[in-house]
């Protein structure tokens, strides 16, 4: 089902720069539709962010294939996804065949995405907590892919990061942002390069922006 618009998709999504083909191989594999809403099911593989309710979205596939291309991973990997969402992002991670670990702050998208996961055997770990704060428990991970914008870079994911992993995560204000990404050189050092212009909604939590 969908074939040739997933097929068209990722041939979009190269002519836009995107090199990976292990990425791109994911997200040819994983049926973007399944994630959405049914009434947005017909513009599931155009290239652009859907809502998915309780003021969250799916993000932009482009966005996607951006984020999981700059994180440089390798299969067995561990990864910290903040901001579960739908699941697409983690689906496309786990189907690169990573260790994936998944917070979710909304508690009923949270419950609706752990059910999702089960039903489709889709192997990721997903808690509902606040995700500024990352999951220690597991740490430190080969990478951490931040799905919503925040005001600075939290200190727990800086932390949680393992030498030579690398933290991808949209930085700015509540309307915009720059997509930073941190190479993790030692205990005290990081390599940061920075890709403009993104929007996402805001990272809510303890190192994010405040609940109102």
């Amino acid at each position: 089902m969908f074939e040739k618009e997933r097929k068209d998709l990722i041939d979009s999504l190269r002519q836009k720069g995107i090199k990976d083909e292990t990425v791109l191989s994911a997200m040819l594999k994983v049926e973007r539709h399944e994630f959405v809403q049914k009434i947005m099911i017909p513009h599931a593989y155009k290239d652009v962010a859907l809502p998915i309710g309780y003021g969250q979205t799916i993000s932009q596939p482009y966005t996607v294939a951006v984020m999981t291309e700059s994180l440089k991973l390798q299969p067995g990997n561990k990864v910290l996804e903040i901001g579960t969402g739908s699941g697409y992002q983690a689906a496309i991670l786990n189907e690169m065949g990573m260790n994936v670990f998944s917070i979710e702050r909304n508690e009923d998208i949270y419950r609706k995405v752990q059910k999702f996961f089960d039903e489709k055997n889709i192997r990721v770990l997903v808690r509902c907590s606040d995700g500024t704060i990352g999951w220690s428990e597991y740490a430190p991970y080969d990478g951490i892919i931040v799905t919503a914008g925040s005001p600075t870079i939290p200190e727990n994911l800086k932390k949680q990061l393992a030498i030579g992993g690398r933290l991808v995560i949209p930085v700015g204000d509540m309307k915009t942002q720059s997509l930073k990404i941190l190479h993790k050189v030692n205990e005290d050092e990081f390599e940061e390069t920075e890709i403009p212009n993104f929007a996402f909604v805001p990272l809510i939590g303890r190192e994010g922006w405040k609940k109102k």
